[in-house]
C-alpha cells in the first residue's frame, strides 16, 4: 500500500555512480544501474538518509512523496537473497585478504618525475592502474571498472606475449582469470552485473592460441548478452611464442 512517507530521492544529473552510497545503507536498497544510483523498490528504503553523508556530489536527499510502506520483512529477505548471491565476495571481505583490497594508482609512466626516463626504463614501466586483477577478486562495483576499457586476459598471455603492459594493458582496465580451472559459470554472471551497472567504452578479449583458452571470449559474450548492453568487442589471439595471430572485431548487439 503506497503512503505519504519519507524517502530518499537521487538526482540523475549529480549522480557519479561511485557507489559509495551503496555500502552505508543496511536495506541494501541501493544498487548501480547504468552507472548511477538507483533505490531497488521503495518498500526496502527506510528513509533515514545514512546513505547521504557518504555522497560526494550531493546528488541523494530525503524528500516527502506517495511510496510502498517501508517492509521489514521484505528487506530481511533482500539481505538474505544478496548473501546467496555473493558468497565469495563476502568471505573475502571477512578474512581482509590483502589481495582482494581495491586499489586504483597512476601506472608508473604518467606519474612524472624530476627527469627523463631512460629508453630502458620506459621498457620496463608497469601500465597497470588498479588492483586487483583476478576476475574472481574484482567487485562489479569497483570504481575503477567506470568508464573503462576492458581488457580480458586469459591468465598464460602476459607470460607469453613479452610486451603485454606496452602493447594491450597501457590505458586499460584488466582482468584476468583461466576458463578452464576457475568458476565459468561465476565469471558469466560477474560480467552481466558489470556490463549492466558500469558504463564499459570497449572490451578486448587477449588469449593464446591453445584449446582451454578458447572458453575467455566465450565467456565475456555471454555476460554481454545477458547484460543486454552494447559495447565493441575485440578478440586477439597470439601464439605461444607471443606472435599475435588473430584480431577480431565485433559490435555486440542488444538482446
Amino acid at each position: 500500500m503506497k503512503v505519504s512517507r519519507k524517502i530518499i530521492e537521487i538526482d540523475e544529473d549529480l549522480c557519479d555512480g561511485c557507489g559509495e552510497c551503496v555500502p552505508s545503507c543496511a536495506e541494501g536498497a541501493l544498487e548501480i544501474v547504468d552507472g548511477k544510483a538507483r533505490i531497488i523498490e521503495d518498500k526496502l528504503c527506510d528513509g533515514l538518509g545514512a546513505c547521504l553523508g557518504e555522497c560526494p556530489t550531493g546528488a541523494l536527499r530525503v524528500i516527502e512523496r506517495l511510496a510502498d510502506d517501508f517492509d521489514e520483512e521484505a528487506v530481511e529477505e533482500h539481505l538474505e537473497q544478496m548473501e546467496k548471491e555473493a558468497p565469495k565476495e563476502k568471505a573475502v571481505a571477512q578474512c581482509g585478504c590483502p589481495s582482494a583490497g581495491i586499489q586504483t594508482f597512476v601506472p608508473a609512466g604518467l606519474a612524472g618525475s624530476s627527469g627523463f626516463p631512460s629508453p630502458a626504463e620506459r621498457q620496463s614501466e608497469s601500465a597497470l592502474s588498479h588492483w586487483p586483477v583476478q576476475i574472481g577478486l574484482v567487485p562489479p562495483k569497483a570504481p575503477f571498472l567506470k568508464g573503462a576499457d576492458l581488457l580480458v586476459v586469459a591468465d598464460c598471455a602476459p607470460v607469453s606475449y613479452p610486451n603485454f603492459h606496452r602493447d594491450f594493458l597501457k590505458g586499460k582496465t584488466v582482468m584476468m582469470g583461466c576458463p578452464k580451472f576457475d568458476d565459468v559459470q561465476g565469471y558469466i554472471d560477474k560480467f552481466k552485473e558489470i556490463f549492466k551497472t558500469n558504463d564499459i567504452k570497449s572490451i578486448t578479449t587477449l588469449i593464446v592460441e591453445v584449446p582451454c583458452c578458447a572458453g575467455l571470449p566465450y565467456i565475456v559474450k555471454k555476460g554481454l548478452e545477458a547484460s543486454g548492453k552494447k559495447i565493441p568487442l575485440k578478440e586477439v589471439v597470439i601464439s605461444t611464442r607471443g606472435k599475435i595471430l588473430e584480431r577480431v572485431g565485433t559490435v555486440e548487439q542488444t538482446a
